[in-house]
């Protein structure tokens, strides 16, 4: 399924208003584009992209917006990742147009994406705790 984006996940943003589905649908195509070998699909209700069965990147409607999260955005050291998870290494930036979006931005942070990585693939068996891949 790598380098295509999933018919659920195309679902997923014909769902959303007009706004919505433009941002959804420029998310994916630059995720698709810059992470091309990641699997894609829709977990937990919301589109995210793996790389070897690691969660990495995902977006999904919230009330303040489109969010764009990273699992492991926290170490990323990127001021514009700005809303940190209070349990995990996640960092979020959320949109509410698609002006808003700098392509290079969210292709630099799909870039630390690859290379910086917790293992969240095996939280569950590790009773919660994360470990550093990469």
């Amino acid at each position: 399924m790598a380098n295509t984006i999933a018919t659920a996940i195309q679902d997923y943003n014909n769902g959303m208003t007009d706004t919505d589905k433009a941002i959804c649908e420029l998310l994916s195509a630059e995720i698709t584009k810059h992470l091309p070998e990641a699997e894609n699909k829709v977990w937990h209700r919301h589109p995210v992209w793996f790389l070897d069965g690691n969660p990495i990147t995902g977006y999904s409607k919230e009330k303040r917006g489109i969010r764009l999260m990273f699992w492991s955005g926290a170490d990323f050291d990127e001021e514009a990742l700005n809303v940190c998870g209070e349990k995990f290494k996640d960092a979020s930036v959320f949109y509410n147009a698609v002006e808003e979006i700098s392509k290079k931005d969210v292709k630099r942070w799909l870039q630390k994406a690859r290379y910086i990585q917790w293992d969240y693939k095996n939280i569950v068996k590790r009773k919660g705790k994360l470990e550093r891949l990469k």
